[in-house]
């Protein structure tokens, strides 16, 4: 009966485990980029930015919630500056330092 129990747990430890890449900033991803929002932030303001608490609830107000779904679909084209993002069912475009704070698990649908 140990031989049995033995060979079931290193059947279990031998079995492959999926890896998820660790979160990143949504302001460091490129088009195409695909994700879902794990936490949202914002960080403190850059020079004539708004400050980190009304940032924060003007982006969730604009849809920006934990498990929301994100998609890179445009840069501009200079400094690849705003982006626009599709965010579920709606396209937002946001400047890369307003979304800063913005995690995002890239690679789920």
């Amino acid at each position: 009966m140990d031989s049995v129990r033995r060979a079931a747990d290193l059947d279990l430890e031998l079995t492959p485990q999926p890896v998820f890449p660790a979160p990143t900033s949504l302001a460091n991803g490129r088009r195409g980029f695909v994700g879902r929002i794990s936490t949202v932030g914002a960080e403190t303001a850059a020079a004539g930015g708004l400050a980190a608490p009304e940032l924060e609830r003007r982006l969730l107000e604009m849809g920006f919630v934990e498990g929301a779904r994100v998609e890179i679909i445009h840069e501009g084209f200079i400094g690849k500056d705003p982006i626009c993002v599709r965010l579920d069912d709606m396209r937002v475009a946001v400047r890369r330092r307003d979304v800063r704070g913005i995690m995002v698990q890239a690679g789920e649908p």
